[in-house]
C-alpha cells in the first residue's frame, strides 16, 4: 500500500466523523428527517470530491431526506472546512447506502427459512 492510499484512508475517516457530527448536531434542514448515519466516505485522489454514503432510518420521506442533504451540502462543506484541516475541502456528493436495509432483508429471510426448517422437523 502506498503512502497516498493510507493518507486517503485517514482523510476518509476524518471526513466521515466530521460530516456525521455536522449532520447530527448542526443541520437544520426540515427535509432531512430520521436518523441519518454516514456509513462511508470515499475521497477522490485529488481531494476535490467526496462521495458520502448515508443510511437513513425512520425518515418521513427518504427521497426528500437525500434531497435535503444535497441542498445542505454547501453548509455541511463550510462547517467541515472549519473542523478538518485540509487545503481543499472536497465537494460533497451524497449517495443513499441501502446495505443496512438489504442486510435486514437477508436477516428476515434467513429467520423465515430457519423457522420453516424447524416446523418441518
Amino acid at each position: 500500500m502506498s503512502k497516498n492510499t493510507n493518507r486517503l484512508g485517514r482523510v476518509d475517516e476524518e471526513l466521515k466523523k466530521a460530516i456525521s457530527e455536522v449532520i447530527n448536531y448542526e443541520l437544520k434542514n426540515p427535509n432531512a428527517t430520521g436518523m441519518i448515519s454516514v456509513t462511508k466516505v470515499k475521497v477522490t485522489p485529488d481531494l476535490k470530491y467526496a462521495k458520502v454514503y448515508v443510511s437513513v432510518l425512520n425518515s418521513k420521506n427518504l427521497d426528500k431526506t437525500i434531497q435535503g442533504l444535497k441542498e445542505s451540502s454547501g453548509f455541511i462543506r463550510s462547517r467541515i472546512a472549519k473542523i478538518v484541516n485540509l487545503r481543499i475541502t472536497p465537494e460533497l456528493v451524497f449517495e443513499y447506502d441501502d446495505s443496512i436495509v438489504y442486510g435486514e432483508k437477508i436477516d428476515a429471510i434467513l429467520k423465515q427459512l430457519n423457522s420453516n426448517n424447524k416446523q418441518q422437523q
